[in-house]
């Protein structure tokens, strides 16, 4: 499956942004989705998943409470609204496809290219 990020922009601290993670496969529904994230000099990290149906949720510690993932399997988009950005999520975000459901990058077979993510403070 072939996915596409987009979405990402220059911001300033406390704004919002809404990414989108889009394919033209038609086996989407069939996948988990998570969204990562590197920063410069840093490793890749766990940022969001959501299974296939969208009943299950997962968000890493640092971003809860002001990210929200969702899909919409029949438009096969997943989206992450982003509010309250801070410096420190300045990124580039990747979203990516799995047969299992987690928030390990090494589980997910397909990857889209990154967009990037810039909190000005």
């Amino acid at each position: 499956v072939q996915l596409q990020a987009s979405g990402g922009g220059l911001v300033q601290a406390g704004g919002s942004l809404r990414l989108s993670c889009t394919t033209s496969g038609r086996s989407f529904s069939t996948y988990h989705i998570g969204w990562f994230r590197q920063a410069p000099g840093k490793e890749r990290e766990f940022v969001a998943a959501i299974s296939r149906t969208g009943i299950s949720l997962d968000y890493a510690d640092s971003v809860k409470g002001r990210f929200t993932i969702s899909r919409d399997n029949a438009k096969r988009t997943v989206s992450l609204q982003m509010n309250s950005l801070k410096p420190e999520d300045t990124a580039e975000y990747y979203c990516a496809a799995s047969g299992g459901y987690g928030y390990r990058s090494e589980m997910y077979d397909y990857w889209g290219q990154g967009t990037l993510v810039t909190v000005s403070s």
